[in-house]
C-alpha cells in the first residue's frame, strides 16, 4: 500500500473526502518527522513507538577493494510494534 492508497482507505473508513484524508495523512507523517527530528519520540498505545537511536561510528570495508571505510555516527529512526499491532498481524 502506498501513501495514496492509505489516504483512500482512511477516507473510506472515516467517511472523509479523499483530499481531506490525504491532508490528514500528510499531517500525521509531518508531525512524526518533526518530533523525531527534534529528538522526541512518538508513542501510539496499541500500535507502536517511533524513537530515535544513536548509531556509533564504525569502520567498514569496501567490498570491491577491501579498503577500510570510516562510517560516521548518526541518528536513525526506529519503529517497534506494539502489542495490539503484533496480535492483529498474528491472528
Amino acid at each position: 500500500m502506498n501513501k495514496n492508497e492509505l489516504a483512500a482507505a482512511v477516507a473510506d473508513k472515516a467517511g472523509l473526502a479523499k483530499g481531506d484524508a490525504a491532508s490528514a495523512v500528510d499531517a500525521v507523517f509531518a508531525t512524526i518527522t518533526e518530533t523525531l527530528s527534534s529528538g522526541g519520540d512518538v508513542r501510539v498505545l496499541g500500535f507502536g513507538n517511533f524513537v530515535v537511536q544513536q548509531r556509533a561510528a564504525t569502520t567498514g570495508r569496501n567490498p570491491m577493494t577491501g579498503a577500510a571505510v570510516d562510517i560516521p555516527a548518526k541518528r536513525v529512526p526506529k519503529f517497534s510494534a506494539g502489542k495490539g499491532l503484533k496480535e492483529a498481524v498474528n491472528s
